[in-house]
């Protein structure tokens, strides 16, 4: 069945593109505050997450009204964000296509933004079909859908959150992408649970390191023995050390070992402990854009089996060890120590 929708979809949209619906004329767009603007940013929170500093820039530059589609998978990520004024949570099938088009229709959107930086069918189809009198996209295979563009990064040499950045030229804004932010705000009660459950299992002036040990997937899973190592050589410095993870490594948790940890049951939990602390050490890039959106700094692993460049944190102090293979499996303490131990040391001068 999800098959035959794919495939309904790529139909319709090659028909967009052959009969080019979009009317493209290039035009540049004035916007004030009564301008309605709808970005659409579906998938991951890693890829919610780089977009933040783009609805920032448009939101305090231009006090539009700012509209998001997201989905179940990340929409959490602008719940309590001030530079959305509504949220919409797109619902799969032909159900959610008509509400999407009701929407836009109904709401007399000025504007409709894709953020995606690679093509993604459902998300072509959504601009495509709608009517909305201002497309805007990078510059990609599907570029006809669009009313306008403006060129894409190389991937290979650009940062992310610098190729979304590129759509505020089309708003005739001009990013500084020294001075932009990842954007997350916790909602009042995780922070309170946050500041209550470290003044309850950590001395008050130490500074604290969190250890990050769960990802998006499996495969960016260190090793239950690894962290063993990792904790026991950090035994000698004058810190506090939280474990992070996820209830999905519940048991990796417990074969570590560890007393000091935080389970943590909903994502905003996880960003307001995140927020307390002195120092990250993490293989997931979804925590360690959070870490940059509190100026916390990062010590990264990752998987890097793309071309693409990492998906480094802004604007703070930071540094990585690497894999080019699909898991961390090659990845020895020895190697990581090497480079986190004077990281370390660094920061707590």
């Amino acid at each position: 069945m999800k098959n035959i929708e794919i495939l309904f979809k790529r139909f319709f949209l090659n028909l967009l593109l052959i009969f080019n619906m979009s009317q493209r004329d290039g035009k540049s767009v004035t916007l004030d505050n009564n301008s309605k603007v709808l970005f659409i940013r579906l998938n991951r929170i890693g890829d919610a997450l780089v977009t933040t500093p783009l609805l920032h820039l448009v939101k305090t530059k231009l006090n539009c009204k700012v509209y998001l589609l997201a989905d179940i998978k990340n929409f959490f990520v602008f719940k309590n964000n001030p530079d959305v004024d509504e949220l919409i949570i797109f619902k799969k099938g032909l159900r959610g296509f008509r509400e999407f088009v009701r929407i836009v229709k109904s709401e007399k959107i000025d504007v409709v933004v894709d953020l995606h930086d690679d093509v993604s069918t459902t998300v072509s189809f959504l601009v495509a079909i709608n009517k909305a009198q201002n497309k805007f996209g990078l510059e990609k295979e599907n570029k006809k859908i669009y009313t306008q563009t403006v060129p894409k990064l190389n991937p290979v040499n650009s940062h992310v959150v610098n190729r979304v950045l590129q759509l505020a030229k089309l708003f005739q804004l001009k990013p500084d992408f020294s001075e932009v932010w990842i954007k997350y705000f916790p909602k009042e009660e995780s922070i309170k649970l946050a500041e209550k459950f470290i003044s309850n299992n950590f001395s008050v002036g130490k500074p604290l390191l969190g250890i990050n040990i769960s990802a998006g997937s499996d495969a960016r899973f260190w090793g239950v023995e690894r962290y063993k190592q990792l904790i026991k050589s950090l035994s000698s410095y004058d810190i506090e050390i939280l474990v992070l993870a996820a209830p999905k490594d519940k048991e990796k948790l417990e074969l570590i070992g560890y007393s000091k940890y935080f389970l943590s049951e909903s994502f905003d939990e996880f960003a307001a402990i995140i927020s307390k602390l002195n120092l990250l050490f993490s293989p997931d890039t979804a925590a360690i854009h959070l870490a940059s959106a509190y100026n916390v700094p990062v010590f990264a692993i990752y998987v890097h089996d793309t071309e693409e460049m990492i998906w480094s944190p802004l604007n703070v102090d930071f540094d990585f060890v690497e894999t080019r293979e699909h898991n961390m499996t090659n990845i020895k303490f020895e190697e990581v120590w090497e480079k986190f131990n004077p990281f370390l040391k660094r920061q707590l001068r």
